[in-house]
Order: structure tokens, then C-alpha cells, then sequence
């Protein structure tokens, strides 16, 4: 049985061991996740008089992006966005029973399916992005655009194959690898 005192002298020397671990530096990814959040509740509120969040509209968009006359394949379509097959198919569900997003097994392998949207997700899309153009053009406005634009092009090297890579062999990325790149990629537009 462990005495009260005990405990809060175990949680200092937590504290004391935790800030020794990051010494002088801020935690990257506190940091972003905390820009994150707070920009996708800026852009869920834009969003949502289209019964959409910002990250349906997202999906829907690279979608209809990487097109394909059948759609692109879940595969495909997980791969663009970053995540894993079974976090789409998740995210997929409601915009499947809602119509906006039909599936449909290719032509020649059964296994592999292809999402491509229907009229009313293009309908869906269409006004999304209007809304999420004006969150975009206002976030862009707070910040100014050179800061917007550094911001892009920090997340694009961050969300990179380049920086994984660098990341595992423990090297640094470096400017020719678009880590310090000013000019706006155009890739995080809707993403």
C-alpha cells in the first residue's frame, strides 16, 4: 500500500523525467495536432450546411479527383488520403447510405472495388467546396499569405514519403526535398 505523499513525489519525478526528455524542444506533434483540430472545427462549422464534416467533403473531393471511369479503387483512394483501407471503409459508410458515394466491384477482380459518386455526392461536392473555399480564403486572410503558404508546404513535406523515409533512417530532410519550399504545392487544397 503506497503512502498519499508517495504518489505526488512519483508524479514529480514524471514531470521532471518527461521535461528532461524534450529539453529545450516544443512538441511537434502536440503543436499540430492542436492546429489540426483546430482548423478542422473551423472548417466542419463552414461545411455544415451541407450535413457534411470537412473531412467528408475532403474525401469525396480526392474522389472525384483521382476519378477513373469507375472511380478510384478503395485502394487507391486510402493510399491518396493517407489512411488505412478499414479507416475508409468506415468513413465511407455514411456517405454510401446517404447516395453520395456508390461502390461498385471492378470488372475484372471482384475483390477490388472502385468508390465514384453519384449525382447528388457531385452536387454534395460542389457546394462543399464553395464553403470550404470561403474557410480556406478567410484562414488564408488571419494568417496572411506567406504564412499560409509556408504552412501548406510544411504539411505537404511532413505528409511526404520524403519525410517518413528521412524520418526512419534518422537523417535530415533537406530544402531540395520541399521542407523549406515557399511556393504553394497545390496539394493541400481540399485535402
Amino acid at each position: 500500500m503506497s503512502r498519499p505523499g508517495n504518489s505526488r513525489a512519483a508524479q514529480n519525478d514524471t514531470n521532471i523525467a518527461l521535461d528532461d526528455a524534450l529539453g529545450e524542444l516544443a512538441c511537434t506533434h502536440t503543436a499540430l495536432r492542436h492546429a489540426a483540430r483546430r482548423l478542422g472545427h473551423l472548417y466542419d462549422e463552414a461545411v455544415s450546411p451541407t450535413g457534411l464534416k470537412a473531412t467528408q467533403v475532403a474525401l469525396l473531393l480526392q474522389a472525384d479527383r483521382l476519378g477513373w471511369e469507375d472511380g478510384p479503387t478503395l485502394q487507391a483512394l486510402a493510399e491518396r488520403l493517407t489512411i488505412g483501407i478499414s479507416s475508409l471503409t468506415y468513413a465511407l459508410r455514411p456517405l454510401v447510405r446517404d447516395g453520395l458515394i456508390a461502390l461498385r466491384p471492378d470488372g475484372h477482380d471482384k475483390r477490388t472495388k472502385h468508390a465514384s459518386l453519384t449525382a447528388l455526392g457531385r452536387k454534395r461536392l460542389a457546394e462543399g467546396m464553395s464553403l470550404w473555399a470561403l474557410a480556406n480564403r478567410r484562414t488564408e486572410m488571419v494568417l496572411g499569405h506567406d504564412s499560409a503558404t509556408r504552412l501548406r508546404a510544411l504539411a505537404d513535406a511532413v505528409s511526404s514519403g520524403a519525410f517518413l523515409d528521412a524520418y526512419k533512417a534518422g537523417k535530415a530532410m533537406g530544402e531540395n526535398q520541399g521542407m523549406l519550399q515557399t511556393q504553394d504545392s497545390g496539394d493541400s487544397q481540399g485535402d
